[in-house]
């Protein structure tokens, strides 16, 4: 693990649910480590649907120290003592009480900047990438503002065009009220089936002209083993099969890992 470095931190989020975010995440960590990188994955979705997906169900139900009681007061506690290992990365996995997180954040003092706080005890890795929840919560601003770059996983259909007009209209208010920048470093289109429909076919020519111009636009087609992969806690590089969608997760990897000296 190289010492001494400062992580490279991506928020994966899109508040539209079912876009194959958590899926996504995983299998960018696997691509990653693939590539020799350290990688460390921060669940901050109560669902804790990555942290069950990688294996770690047990720790979802943790007692204290938990990311819970860490985002509560974060000058309590150090992240590290969180990490848990996995296979292909570390993880810092979610847990349930992190359901009354949003309303308690509400109110807090630095409530949008826990997260960051939490941050300053991460280091020697590469990349960390955090799975935010499928809302734009304080959760979800907390990790905008802790990684300042963001991977927008989306799906080909009608309805996300709407929902990255939202997503970036938050980013627009977070960038503003707390004098951040935060850098969409890559767009991810999950579930593509081919022979493309009408409306698959569109959506992908929309993605194309309105972002590939300075935003990289990759594609994740729908694949069994990928969920597969996913079933037994593991990303497809780590999975038995192969998939060939490798080769595309690759390719952004290569993206991110080319572009590490432009990334806050």
């Amino acid at each position: 693990m190289p010492e001494n470095i400062e992580p490279i931190r991506i928020a994966i989020s899109n508040q539209k649910g079912g876009v194959g975010k958590t899926t996504d995440t995983i299998n960018i960590a696997g691509a990653l480590a693939d590539r020799g990188c350290d990688v460390l994955l921060w669940d901050a979705d109560p669902q804790g649907y990555l942290t069950m997906g990688v294996g770690l169900d047990k720790e979802y139900t943790a007692d204290a120290p938990n990311q819970y009681t860490a985002l509560k007061r974060p000058a309590n506690h150090n992240i590290t003592d969180l990490i848990r290992p996995h296979p292909e990365f570390d993880v810092v996995p979610a847990n349930i009480d992190m359901f009354t997180l949003e309303q308690e954040l509400v109110s807090a003092m630095k409530g949008r900047e826990r997260m960051s706080q939490l941050f300053d005890g991460v280091d020697n890795y590469d990349f960390v990438l955090v799975d935010c929840p499928p809302s734009l919560g304080h959760l979800t601003d907390n990790a905008l503002l802790a990684c300042q770059n963001i991977i927008i996983p989306a799906e080909a259909e009608d309805t996300s065009i709407r929902a990255i007009d939202i997503l970036f209209n938050q980013i627009d208010t977070l960038e503003e009220n707390f004098n951040r920048t935060i850098t969409e470093q890559a767009i991810l289109i999950s579930n593509i089936d081919y022979p493309l429909d009408g409306e698959q076919k569109d959506m992908l020519d929309w993605f194309d002209k309105s972002f590939a111009d300075y935003i990289p636009v990759f594609e994740f087609r729908n694949r069994a083993a990928v969920k597969r992969a996913f079933n037994t806690g593991v990303s497809i590089f780590e999975g038995d099969e192969e998939c060939d969608q490798k080769d595309e997760l690759l390719r952004l990897a290569d993206h991110l890992i080319s572009h590490k000296g432009e990334m806050a």
